[in-house]
């Protein structure tokens, strides 16, 4: 690859570490469209606790990775807040970025396999799959 590609690569993972470690600390703390919705005829005190009434999010259950080390948006075991969720989307931009290229480089590697063969002429014509060349000017 050339070092064009690869500075757009690294320049791309450098904005995206950047902005996943400071950015996000910035993030809004308040619901999303989702939970706000899910919370619509219930009453909720100012830690978001259901408080009254009768809403879909008092039938939410926990998830089954709710106990994993990068649940809520954070990484367990740090107690500061800004570093916890800043770490958390270093981590996953980090394993997403390997992931991404993992497979590309796979799928680059199975498709270079596949190239054409040129009957070894000089400047003659490639041929995929024993094909003939057609001459320049006929079809």
């Amino acid at each position: 690859m050339s070092k064009r590609l690869w500075a757009f690569i690294g320049g791309g993972l450098l904005v995206a570490l950047v902005l996943a470690g400071v950015v996000s600390n910035y993030a809004s703390s308040h619901p999303d469209g989702l939970d706000s919705s899910l919370l619509k005829g219930c009453t909720v005190d100012a830690d978001d606790n259901i408080v009254g009434g009768s809403c879909p999010a008092q039938q939410a259950k926990d998830h089954e990775l709710a106990d994993s080390p990068l649940a809520d948006y954070g990484v367990r075991g740090v107690e500061n807040g800004f570093l916890s969720t800043g770490l958390s989307g270093v981590l996953g931009v980090l394993l997403t970025f390997a992931i991404g290229g993992g497979a590309f480089w796979l799928l680059r590697r199975r498709s270079s396999g596949a190239t054409a063969e040129t009957d070894g002429e000089p400047g003659g014509d490639a041929t995929v799959d024993g094909a003939t060349p057609t001459p320049a000017g006929r079809s």
